[in-house]
């Protein structure tokens, strides 16, 4: 008896009757697409705290070899469109980014946002360093210091860009860290006592650069320290990601970047 039941069962045609119903999703505001460099997980942890109610944040890998050297990152440039492809195809994601610091200062913005582009033409493109620089612009700093987990010689390509861009850096520190797994072991208590050190009385905003750096967690405490606004990675790239979209929230938590732009 228990076949015959089973073999009934499984010839069970369903139903006309059944229409399902729909809605536009969790993402019924926006989708955000993010490409990583293979051995990040902060960016997905702190995008996913900082995604208002209705917005999605999206993920896929670039590869790259183990280390943030100049090298290692400029060898991310000829995987990039094929890992933009690859980033929710049968989805309506309105902004997809490049999201690395170093990275981009390295290949620069515009190779960057060829590569992402040619995956998707009808998506708008951007990187984290794009947000950062857009933030610290709405922030209407000019004068700014740059703290990094990165070496000196990374460090060095970073501050290089933004001197480039049109920022006066005062002070630039980096902590000689190669990996990873090490950039986001780094305190967030230390890395607040970092950005307090490399402060500079003139400097209209404090910049901590690096997407595996836990800033997010301390941003409120280093302003309030400083009378300052700070524009770290996660923040500023999230931030522009957000506007790109057409989500204009503003909220705490986050530094004045988003609680107030």
């Amino acid at each position: 008896m228990a076949d015959a039941a089973r073999t009934q069962m499984a010839e069970t045609v369903v139903s006309d009757k059944w229409v399902p119903e729909f809605d536009n999703g969790r993402a019924w505001r926006a989708r955000l697409g993010f490409v990583l460099i293979a051995s990040d997980h902060l960016i997905e942890e702190d995008t996913m705290r900082m995604a208002p109610e209705g917005v999605c944040v999206h993920f896929t890998r670039s590869h790259m070899p183990i280390g943030c050297t100049v090298e290692n990152l400029a060898a991310m440039e000829s995987g990039l469109a094929a890992a933009a492809a690859d980033l929710m195809p049968e989805f309506e994601v309105p902004v997809v980014c490049y999201a690395c610091t170093s990275g981009t200062a390295v290949m620069g913005e515009e190779a960057v946002i060829r590569e992402l582009k040619r995956a998707h033409p009808h998506r708008q493109a951007t990187t984290l360093l794009t947000g950062v620089i857009k933030g610290l612009r709405a922030l209407s700093a000019q004068k700014i210091v740059l703290g990094t987990p990165y070496t000196d010689e990374v460090t060095s390509v970073v501050a290089r860009y933004m001197k480039e861009t049109g920022f006066e850096l005062l002070n630039v520190q980096g902590l000689n860290l190669v990996y990873d797994k090490d950039i986001t072991r780094v305190t967030p208590a230390y890395i607040r006592e970092f950005a307090k050190a490399i402060d500079h009385p003139e400097a209209d905003a404090i910049f901590l650069s690096c997407g595996g750096f836990r800033a997010i967690d301390v941003i409120d405490q280093i302003e309030q320290d400083t009378g300052k606004p700070v524009v770290t990675s996660n923040q500023g790239m999230m931030w522009n990601c957000l506007r790109m979209a057409g989500v204009q929230d503003q909220f705490g938590g986050y530094g004045r970047l988003l609680r107030e732009h």
